[in-house]
């Protein structure tokens, strides 16, 4: 009877070992995942920068063609080249 509570005691204590390498295991992957993510937020963040800068520079574009666009007009009236 001694012999069999000493092995469940053993096996127990194995197990314990095993769950605690487990824990450490996944807290060390965890925290990869993280790190991962971390970057990758970063990463999203800076294509958005990248989409505003964009967005930014098509606006400005689109502005100095309406004022060639306008100024075109202008010429065109003043110098009766204008077809309606």
């Amino acid at each position: 009877m001694r012999s069999d509570k000493v092995f469940a005691m053993e096996q127990l204590g194995g197990l314990r070992n095993q769950i605690a390498s487990m824990q450490s295991e996944m807290r060390s992957e965890f925290s990869d995942v993280k790190h991962c993510i971390d970057r990758l937020e970063s990463a999203v963040a800076g294509i958005r920068r990248d989409e505003a800068g964009a967005a930014e520079d098509i606006a400005r574009q689109q502005a100095a063609i309406d004022r060639i666009k306008e100024r075109l007009d202008r010429i065109e009236r003043r110098l009766d080249l204008r077809e309606e």
